[in-house]
């Protein structure tokens, strides 16, 4: 999944630093990308009928961030989207 949304910022020419994000208790994030000044997190859950988790604690304390759970549903959109 990052591997294709590499791919389709690298297309669309959206230029955002990406990063894993961990805490030392063990929270994570998958992947956070850096761009236009606010931090987007993704969380990705190949089985969306898995309980939907909030985002962590830590990550929600920071401001300008936003978080998205990425499954088998909203894959589309995550990297076909304009």
């Amino acid at each position: 999944m990052i591997a294709e949304r590499l791919k389709y910022r690298a297309y669309h020419q959206i230029y955002a630093d990406h990063f894993f994000w961990r805490t030392y208790d063990g929270s994570e994030v998958d992947l956070v990308e850096e761009r236009e000044g606010k931090l987007f997190g993704y969380e990705f859950k190949w089985n969306e009928k898995k309980k939907k988790r909030k985002s962590p604690q830590a990550w929600a304390d920071y401001e300008k961030s936003s978080y998205e759970e990425i499954n088998r549903k909203n894959l589309k959109n995550f990297i076909i989207k304009p």
